[in-house]
């Protein structure tokens, strides 16, 4: 009963506490196309399931590279998106340009969530309608992060955000503890897994999905279309009654 009162600003409460332009900026993020970070002890990994939004169009771009320690996978609104990954990038060209090191991960999600929270203390601005998942690896190793439109930010070991995102995690909760331990490959493949739960009747593609890995020896690459066709080959092959990795 108290939205359409409310809802006109970002810096509004509504009388039950609530502030209905950051929920609407979080539904956004909850309805774009899902995507998974995990990390092992070497290495951490994106993956996306891509949209196509007619037959003669093509697949919308999921991951963006920021630097060589360094990419992002996002769910929501692509404009904002590209805001914000010209910002990451903008700050990793000055630390290399000013200290000739590569940017501390923990610091530049802290600028991020600063930079989102910013949009929600003016009612002259909206809130990020873009989540992003930030692949890394600094000196302490590989890292997963999360970023929200309301400017919060959190470290996982393992994460999905998007549409249908809670069938990736539950996928990812079964297997996490292994992770630490897999190899490149092994890694990549519960990626692939855990995108392939949350496609519904949609089958995966080296067309449809995006991988992309960071590790300590390792720049930031994203795999291609070839790369990729072997790791979707085998989750079809591996499909099955009763296979867990189909499991919703």
């Amino acid at each position: 009963m108290f939205k359409n009162q409310y809802d006109t600003d970002c810096t509004t409460w509504s009388p039950m506490g609530r502030i209905f332009q950051i929920e609407y900026a979080m539904e956004a993020v909850k309805q774009g196309t899902p995507c998974v970070g995990l990390r092992s002890n070497d290495f951490a990994i994106l993956c996306c399931l891509k949209r196509q939004l007619g037959e003669l169009a093509s697949y919308q771009k999921k991951i963006f590279r920021i630097d060589d320690h360094l990419g992002i996978a996002i769910s929501g609104l692509t404009a904002d998106a590209r805001v914000l990954a010209n910002y990451m990038r903008m700050e990793c060209l000055n630390e290399k340009y000013t200290f000739d090191a590569p940017l501390n991960i923990g610091r530049l999600i802290s600028q991020i969530g600063d930079k989102s929270q910013q949009k929600t203390q003016r009612s002259s601005k909206r809130p990020y309608g873009v989540g992003l998942l930030v692949a890394g690896c600094d000196s302490t190793g590989p890292h997963i992060y999360e970023t929200c439109p309301s400017g919060n930010y959190y470290e996982y070991k393992a994460f999905a955000i998007g549409g249908r995102s809670q069938s990736a995690k539950t996928y990812l909760e079964k297997n996490f503890q292994e992770f630490p331990d897999n190899n490149l490959e092994d890694l990549i493949t519960h990626a692939v897994k855990a995108i392939n739960v949350t496609s519904g009747e949609t089958d995966i593609s080296a067309q449809n999905i995006s991988v992309a890995y960071v590790g300590r020896d390792a720049k930031f690459k994203e795999l291609t279309e070839a790369e990729l066709e072997k790791y979707v080959e085998k989750i079809k092959d591996a499909a099955g009654p009763g296979d867990d990795a189909m499991e919703t």
